[in-house]
């Protein structure tokens, strides 16, 4: 299957009331251009799943102030005060998850795994509803599987069969999306034929990714 798209085939796999995984740490190693396609399409009330909310303007910031997102499921949103306004004024839900927690949980759905027990949160509002066990004498909390319709990762370079490499820093949470999601989109920068990257060097194989676009300045 020939996995490379033009940009004006991306925009129809997506569908109001997604749940979208986003790669990226603020906004190092988020697909801006597949994140300002969504905002121009108008594509809404879609849950995202991501370490943040980067900033009204960046990373998936963007969606955010658009009103096109329903809920997010994040360790953080300090840096976006229109994310905060909208939970404080219930125009969108926002989960809050531990950032360790947010990767184990999402491993978790793209492994088959029941969920992962973890001690984090044990004694706070984060247990709050949900299962706790002991184990070993010692208190954890269960904390369920993530799994989403779409993982949208960024990466610097990829070869036409899919096999990703990122680069430093924007690796972060886009190798353990591609797990964790029904269909894969890979946004990135260089595209080069089969074989020309060093099967050492390749972080997402091939096998994990159903579609790639090559990121463009103006997306």
């Amino acid at each position: 299957m020939n996995k490379l798209m033009d940009w004006d085939d991306v925009g129809p796999l997506f569908r109001d009331g997604m749940s979208i995984m986003v790669g990226g740490f603020f906004a190092v190693g988020t697909p801006g251009g597949i994140v300002s396609l969504l905002a121009r399409q108008g594509t809404r009330e879609l849950t995202l799943i991501g370490n943040d909310t980067a900033s009204p303007t960046t990373g998936v910031g963007p969606l955010i102030s658009s009103g096109q997102v329903s809920k997010v499921i994040v360790s953080h949103i300090g840096t976006n005060p229109v994310t905060g306004r909208k939970m404080m004024d219930g125009e969108m839900e926002v989960e809050l998850v531990p950032q360790g927690t947010l990767a184990e949980r999402i491993r978790c759905g793209g492994s088959g795994l029941g969920g992962v027990l973890t001690p984090t949160g044990v004694g706070t509002v984060v247990e709050e509803g949900k299962t706790k066990l002991a184990v070993g004498g010692r208190e954890y909390l269960l904390e369920l599987p993530l799994r989403a319709d779409v993982a949208i990762l960024k990466a610097s370079k990829a070869d036409r069969a899919g096999n990703l490499v990122y680069e430093r820093a924007a690796r972060n949470f886009n190798p353990v999306m591609a797990f964790a999601a029904d269909l894969v989109i890979a946004e990135v920068d260089e595209l080069v034929e089969t074989g020309s990257i060093d099967p050492d060097e390749v972080m997402t194989p091939a096998a994990l990714v159903d579609r790639i676009v090559v990121s463009r300045k103006e997306a």
